[in-house]
């Protein structure tokens, strides 16, 4: 999974970009907003998390472009401790908000549980390794591909929602991704044959769907 971390302060990347990594999340860091929207555009990106204050362009612009064209979680950062901050962040798309200064791990935690993303998730005879970057079906690994995983990360981070062709291409292969939006039918086939025909549904001329199998 794919964290973009913003912030003018290089110690706090560092810092940052060490504990996720340590998570076994893949990091993108930028210093400044006008070179993290570039990492964005470049990159499938599943959580952001900004710091307000930045030079070129702050936080809240990156995060109404963020919000304006892909389905990515949206951390803001900042130093401003005045509930008026916090709600215009809200309003601008934030899913959380985060003052400084603050401990790494409450900002992992806080990631963790918008990603809605345990080390470990089971579900019938399915088993799934967030970490590891594996599938298990009655406890055999499945030998799933990293398109197939990403595909069943993407399911699970929306059950009972309908995910249109365009929508699984954007989230799973990137908005830069020029090709056969078929290809995506191809992939869940495969990845189908490896978990069950039963779990992921088919909705014609819709997309497609994993039942709502956990409780948010």
């Amino acid at each position: 999974m794919n964290i973009l971390i913003v912030d003018d302060e290089k110690d706090m990347l560092k810092i940052l970009k060490a504990y996720f990594e340590r998570e076994g999340y893949d990091t993108f860091l930028a210093e400044d907003g006008e070179e993290a929207l570039d990492i964005f555009y470049s990159n499938k990106i599943d959580l952001a998390i900004l710091d307000w204050m930045m030079p070129h362009l702050n936080g809240i612009s990156v995060c109404k472009e963020i919000k304006k064209n892909s389905q990515a979680k949206v951390i803001m950062l900042t130093a401003k401790s005045e509930n008026e901050d916090e709600l215009m962040a809200l309003n601008t798309g934030a899913d959380d908000y985060v003052k400084k200064p603050f401990h790494p791990d409450i900002l992992l935690t806080r990631a963790k549980k918008l990603l809605k993303e345990d080390a470990i998730v089971k579900f019938g005879d399915i088993k799934i390794d967030f970490k590891g970057k594996k599938i298990y079906k009655n406890d055999h690994d499945i030998q799933a591909t990293k398109t197939e995983f990403e595909l069943m990360r993407c399911f699970l981070k929306n059950q009972g929602h309908i995910l249109s062709r365009k929508d699984l291409l954007d989230i799973v292969w990137g908005l830069d991704y020029i090709g056969e939006e078929r290809t995506v039918d191809t992939h869940i086939r495969r990845l189908r044959e490896k978990v069950g025909t039963g779990l992921i549904k088919t909705h014609r001329g819709l997309g497609y769907s994993l039942e709502k199998i956990i409780d948010e």
